[in-house]
């Protein structure tokens, strides 16, 4: 009965959380269709004419829709940080609530003008920044090593529930009753779970009073923890600044964001310009590669799991080949996907794209505990700092090269996002790692291994050999 194990109701909880921090992200970029296209506007003379909510230019519309991430790229290593201190399920939680407040005042942020919006988008990104780098410190404490890519894929299958359903839901609400709507009823429905989150998700098993002391004493062994067990994390800032698969996972992870967030917020757009599709129709259409890229994140991360435990592969080519395999796939399908430029084939070749994306979070968004489980968030807080550039800078390039709205214009768009994923494949398939890093061992860890090796071997000394062996180790504690 896993509806009844805690750990799953966490992973639910954080899924719905995911679901949330999308919906809240991506919500505008369909309702900024609806506030700056020409309306049918019948004026008091009888005349007919058109008009704008707001008349801003494409570029314009790249920087507000980049905005979010100049404060998203503040705090994810903060975030890291500070949810091994204080608790990784508080940050994720008030993170999130934060963002659902601030997008209830998103209207009246707008009609105050442009820089308050700009304002209001950029402390949303501050507060959700923390999220991703969060919840990998839950993970830390709650997910047992060999169910860490299905707990982790089926969370992150959240982010594109909430895009599946925020993009048409954001059309839907536009057309009926205005693009305020959009905000308020994201809003609140963000503001319901963090009520949820901070009552049913606690800290760690040993403080959750539902959890049952099986599910406890399994969860905790699996980690190497006993119950009671501070855990004081000294995070090797010289070892993971100097590690060859940290920067190989941090150069995926900007890969993988490029495509994604070019899609993300700019996806609605081409449509409607390129495609010549109506707003209703962008927000469904729009919607389908993240409903595909949500089924396959459960197949993927089961998969990944189901391969290490069978022996198949070990977890070092488990993140290889699901990550190189799936930026490959992008790569070739973004391409094909440009050149034809028609809009099934195109919305075909996109949607394979993103699908395979699930495949890549199996391998470099599970990759940061592998490679140091205590540290995890500080990684995912430095990679996601990182991976946020792309935010901030792939609107507004794309804002500038299609400020004619041609067709060519767009298809540079798309090479510029297979590039990338390219080189992000070939870096992780060189210096990628699944394995856990020496320097993710502490010294007293590193130290405590040694005498255990000494004593092994003072078995093995004769006589005097044996007294002046040991005086050695004992020498040494002592410096």
């Amino acid at each position: 009965m896993f509806w009844k194990r805690r750990r799953y109701i966490v992973v639910f909880m954080a899924f719905l959380g995911f679901f949330n921090v999308y919906s809240l992200r991506v919500n505008l970029s369909v309702a900024i269709v609806a506030m700056t296209e020409n309306r049918t506007v019948q004026y008091d003379n009888g005349t007919i004419g058109y008009e704008q909510y707001f008349d801003w230019s494409s570029s314009l519309q790249g920087y507000v829709l980049s905005s979010f991430f100049y404060g998203y790229i503040c705090t994810p290593f903060l975030g890291g940080f500070i949810s091994n201190r204080f608790g990784g399920n508080y940050v994720f939680g008030v993170g999130i609530g934060t963002t659902a407040v601030l997008t209830l005042l998103t209207p009246l942020a707008a009609k105050a003008g442009v820089a308050v919006l700009l304002a209001v988008r950029i402390v949303e990104g501050i507060f959700e920044g923390v999220t991703f780098p969060c919840i990998h410190a839950v993970w830390s404490r709650w997910a047992p090593p060999i169910e860490r890519s299905r707990m982790a894929s089926i969370a992150f299958a959240g982010n594109y529930a909430g895009t599946v359903v925020a993009m048409p839901m954001s059309g839907v609400l536009a057309n009926a009753w205005g693009w305020e709507s959009v905000f308020y009823v994201f809003g609140v429905i963000g503001c319901v779970w963090f009520v949820a989150w901070m009552y049913f998700v606690k800290t760690s098993p040993e403080v959750d009073k539902w959890i049952e002391p099986r599910e406890k004493e399994y969860i905790l062994e699996s980690l190497g923890r006993t119950e009671g067990e501070t855990q004081k994390v000294r995070h090797p800032w010289k070892g993971i600044l100097t590690s060859i698969p940290v920067w190989a996972l941090v150069v995926s992870h900007f890969s993988e964001n490029w495509g994604f967030y070019t899609l993300l917020t700019q996806l609605p757009t081409f449509l409607k310009d390129a495609m010549h599709f109506e707003l209703e129709k962008t927000g469904f259409i729009s919607a389908v590669p993240y409903l595909v890229m949500g089924i396959l994140l459960f197949v993927s991360g089961i998969l990944a799991d189901w391969c290490q435990e069978k022996g198949f592969l070990t977890t070092t080519q488990v993140r290889r080949y699901f990550n190189c395999g799936a930026f490959l796939a992008q790569t070739v399908f973004m391409i094909v996907g440009a050149f034809i430029l028609e809009p099934g084939p195109t919305i075909t070749c996109i949607t394979i794209a993103v699908g395979f994306g699930a495949f890549a979070w199996s391998g470099f968004a599970v990759n940061h505990l592998d490679l140091s489980p205590k540290s995890a968030g500080v990684l995912m807080g430095i990679s996601n700092t990182f991976a946020t550039i792309p935010g901030i800078v792939s609107p507004i390039i794309t804002g500038y090269i299609t400020s004619n709205k041609e067709e060519n214009e767009w298809k540079t768009v798309f090479y510029i996002a297979a590039g990338i994923y390219l080189v992000g494949c070939v870096v992780y398939w060189f210096f990628a790692s699944g394995e856990l890093q020496p320097w993710s061992i502490e010294a007293q860890e590193r130290r405590e291994l040694e005498k255990q090796t000494a004593a092994e071997n003072k078995q093995q000394l004769p006589g005097i050999e044996q007294l002046a062996y040991w005086n050695k180790v004992n020498v040494e504690d002592e410096m």
